[in-house]
């Protein structure tokens, strides 16, 4: 059973209500099981204790997170860069780079108040109500304002809103999965329990927050509230998880300190090279300002910031909300995916996939609904048994049919709701209870493993009995074959054992049914109604894996990245939905809770890229997984909808949970969560985050690749001697306007082809991996040779002016830039993705050029960038010039 063990204090003192009988547990908490607390004790106890609430690690709104876009360390460093342009009395400059950080402040803002704004819909639109009793009478109230004490009243389909103790339990059943991972639901007693040190699974007289009702009724004294109940435990783990930073803003602050370096090195060595030859002291810092301002690319932090508001647009098409746009980023560096099970892979939705009777297998196709069928009758009078079989099923139950609006749906006990559900695949006329009458019913019970019912069938009375196969084996003496009544003999038995084992070899719940014709109805005890019985036959019901899951993970296999499935149900179940979903290879290990203490986190980390599947854990067995994986260098997404996976979620490189079955406590505590609750969408997230990763880094080598370009031709001056070819002015102007466009066109690219057919990138890739770095500086200085070359033919040729030869250099490195920017599209060869096949591209590089004509032309442009006008022979020759890097390497593959 699962492994939390919750006590709770009163007054210092620990205590464990399921010890206590139902008159202790009300008289220590001061109520009264007839009237409940009075509404003045009910407000003196909201005061003292607080409200029935989970804390949360609230996150930034408002002014708090538009002030937290400016802790991105790339815009540190532009800021820093205002005051130094500002300080020299570049006012312009100093106006051009603000403007650009509150642009890329405000978009990141505007999107992650997106985010936390629909999250908070969410949260509302499951916004629970409590049935209580104050002052004697039973009154509605919102559930945060349950206090300690007060008499709750539970129903089938309530949320359970605190911890209670079991007061009344009338065929009450809960499930926990929310909390426990268990897919069934747990029968609940009033009687007291005196045993020590009890798990929550065992605690069967207890109900606990977020737990949900699924028959029967009972009612409840409430021990716990908010963060003093079991669910308030595993939110305090997840508000004392620190927030962790994402690959992609490790590797941007490890650029920016590159960046930072090279800018101080170049300024300082500038400095004292013109120092030494005799230049002017304040010239020589001019020009090494000039330098710093050239190594920063100004528009990079905001087209990082647009291109992830983009892919998040386009995940919010995909029915996904991401929380932190850098989340995106993350999941494109996914290796491992850790997922829940139950709900998560499986449609936790209980489904009747075959039946056993008359010594034959029915299969049950269709799934969880009323579409489907039920094949293997040989002739009508099996077809006949079959239904009789399905309609004795469902009257032996707790479901019921109802019709709504026009809409037929069943609801009950998710076994009962099966069953029913199974029979209605026949006709709906199979569990409509026209002449028959219930006389009597003996509720399940965990101890007994049964239930039965004593019916009148035109005139007929039967006692119909279902439960554990082997304890209902065990009272049976007789057997329905082909409409008659044969006696249970040791070869007939071992059928069913066969058919029972080849059952539980595929992990499917079994449920058996007996029937036993009785004289009279009238009463009947259950040691008579459940002795001497027939067998009719088996149920085989399963939680089915989602049918989107298998394709999904199949897909992650080929982009070579493993799923992991942790699950706090049975080692057996758990294997068996992993081979069908292909999650477990052949060698792939399962292990269990127990096992897991059992190891160190030493040895955990060295057997954990061995096992597939984790079974019977707890949410800090959770935590160890996760933990030894990212030991490993493995980048963790783990999804989840439950309470219990919360700690795991927020511990995760990125929580992923359930829009519509998730908890609050899921959702707040992950990056992005799934509107649909489609396991299939962490997969297109995953290739949305691949898709952006490659984008950035194709607009950051053609950024830097500009950079590399400004830099060189600056160097190639002042070490030559000649004037500065550029002025600060003018480089952040290429560096925001005209390289800003195409670079942002860059990031909307489409993705290629084979994106999904790659291995993750390592954790510890740096921005420059895979040859980047070498493509960078190779295209830049090319760049800058060519910008270099331009000015000194300008320069030397009968030069009319220093500014003349500044505008030829300043065009061409724009010119230049503008065609090397289709050479940026694909790692290899200019031509094996069609150049012009991105017409954002082409939109914004005939943008840059026309942004360019002002500058040259218009006088008051010329005045702000010190430009004059070209000539036709001019251009030509600029041109002419700017396209010598992308021949030389856009028809190469390096």
């Amino acid at each position: 059973m699962h492994k939390i063990i919750r006590t709770y204090s009163i007054g210092g003192m620990q205590v464990n209500w399921y010890e206590m009988t139902v008159n202790e547990t009300i008289k220590r908490l001061g109520s009264q099981a007839e009237t409940g607390l009075s509404s003045s004790t009910a407000e003196k106890r909201l005061k003292k204790y607080g409200k029935n609430q989970l804390t949360e690690a609230k996150p930034p709104l408002g002014i708090a997170l538009f002030f937290k876009q400016f802790k991105d360390f790339m815009v540190i460093i532009l800021l820093i860069a205002t005051f130094i342009a500002a300080y020299l009395g570049e006012a312009v400059d100093a106006i051009v780079i603000v403007v650009i950080v509150l642009i890329n402040s405000v978009l990141g803002y505007l999107q992650e108040n997106r985010a936390e704004k629909s999250l908070a819909k969410l949260k509302q639109m499951a916004n629970p109500v409590a049935h209580v009793k104050r002052d004697g009478q039973w009154v509605l109230i919102p559930s945060s304002e349950v206090v300690i004490g007060d008499i709750v009243r539970l129903k089938s389909g309530d949320r359970v809103v605190a911890d209670l103790r079991i007061i009344t339990s009338t065929q009450l059943s809960i499930e926990e999965s929310a909390i426990t991972g268990e897919t069934l639901p747990i029968p609940k007693v009033s009687q007291a329990i005196k045993q020590q040190q009890l798990n929550i699974g065992d605690q069967i007289n207890m109900a606990f927050m977020s737990s949900l009702v699924t028959s029967g009724h009972g009612i409840g004294v409430v021990v716990a509230t908010g963060m003093d109940t079991v669910v308030g435990q595993i939110a305090d783990l997840i508000v004392q998880a620190p927030t962790q930073k994402t690959p992609l803003e490790k590797r941007l602050q490890n650029l920016g300190k590159i960046l930072i370096f090279v800018s101080i090195l170049l300024t300082s060595l500038v400095v004292a090279a013109g120092i030494w030859q005799g230049q002017p002291v304040y010239q020589m810092f001019l020009s090494g300002i000039s330098l710093a301002v050239a190594v920063i690319p100004e528009g990079l932090p905001a087209i990082v910031t647009v291109v992830l508001s983009l892919g998040v647009q386009r995940m919010i098409k995909r029915k996904a909300i991401v929380r932190k746009l850098s989340a995106v980023e993350t999941l494109g560096s996914t290796s491992v995916i850790c997922s829940d099970k139950t709900g998560t892979l499986t449609e936790n939705r209980m489904t009747v996939v075959e039946i056993y009777l008359n010594q034959r297998l029915f299969q049950v196709s269709g799934g969880y609904s009323f579409t489907g069928d039920i094949t293997g009758a040989r002739n009508q009078a099996e077809d006949k048994m079959l239904n009789r079989f399905l309609r004795y099923g469902s009257i032996c139950g707790d479901a019921e049919l109802l019709e709504q609006n026009g809409e037929i749906s069943i609801q009950g006990d998710p076994t009962d709701v099966a069953i029913m559900m199974a029979a209605a695949k026949k006709s709906t006329s199979i569990i409509e209870r026209q002449h028959v009458t219930k006389i009597t019913e003996f509720p399940f019970d965990s101890n007994r493993k049964r239930m039965s019912v004593v019916i009148n069938d035109g005139n007929q009375y039967y006692s119909i009995v279902k439960g554990a196969p082997d304890i209902l084996l065990s009272r049976s003496d007789r057997i329905e074959e082909n409409g008659r009544i044969l006696r249970m003999d040791q070869v007939r038995r071992a059928k069913i054992d066969q058919v029972l084992n080849s059952m539980a070899s595929k992990a499917y719940r079994t449920i058996a049914l007996c029937i036993k014709p009785l004289p009279h109805g009238n009463q009947i005890k259950a040691e008579q109604a459940e002795n001497d019985l027939v067998f009719i036959g088996l149920i085989a019901m399963v939680d089915p894996p989602r049918p989107e899951a298998k394709k999904a993970i199949e897909q992650c296999k080929k982009a070579g990245i493993k799923t992991v499935m942790i699950t706090g149900d049975h080692a057996g179940t758990a294997r068996a939905i992993a081979k069908e979903l292909n999650i477990l290879p052949q060698h792939g290990q399962v292990i269990t809770g127990s096992q897991l203490d059992q190891m160190t986190d030493q040895e955990l980390m060295d057997q954990v890229d061995q096992i597939y599947v984790f079974a019977r854990v707890t949410p800090k067995d959770k935590l160890r997984i996760v933990k030894a994986l990212q030991a490993n260098g493995h980048v963790v997404a783990m999804t989840g909808d439950g309470v219990n996976d919360a700690p795991a979620l927020k511990n995760s490189d990125i929580g992923v949970s359930m829009g519509k079955t998730g908890t609050d406590v899921a959702k707040e505590a992950s990056d992005l969560i799934l509107l649909d609750d489609n396991f299939a969408t962490v997969v297109s997230a995953v290739e949305e985050g691949r898709h952006i990763y490659e984008n950035i880094r194709k607009f950051i080598r053609y950024l830097l690749a500009s950079n590399v370009g400004e830099i060189l031709v600056m160097l190639f001056a002042i070490i030559l001697g000649y004037p500065l070819p550029l002025l600060p002015v003018q480089i952040l102007w290429i560096n925001l306007v005209t390289d800003g466009l195409p670079a942002l066109a860059l990031g909307m690219d489409s993705a290629e082809s084979n994106l999904m057919g790659q291995p993750p990138r390592p954790i510890n890739e740096g921005i420059f991996a895979r040859g980047l770095g070498f493509k960078i500086i190779s295209r830049g200085l090319l760049i800058g040779s060519v910008s270099f070359l331009a000015f000194i033919l300008a320069y030397q040729n009968g030069a009319q002016s220093l500014e003349y030869a500044r505008t030829v250099a300043f065009m061409t490195l724009v010119t230049s830039q503008l065609i090397h920017v289709f050479d940026c599209r694909n790692e290899k060869s200019i031509f094996d993705r069609h150049p012009f096949g991105n017409r954002y591209l082409i939109v914004a590089v005939l943008s840059s050029f026309a942004l360019m004509i002002p500058v040259t032309y218009v006088a008051m442009f010329q005045a702000v960038f010190y430009t004059v006008a070209l000539s036709l022979r001019d251009w030509m020759t600029i041109i002419l010039l700017s396209s010598i890097p992308t021949i030389v390497f856009g028809f190469t593959k390096r």
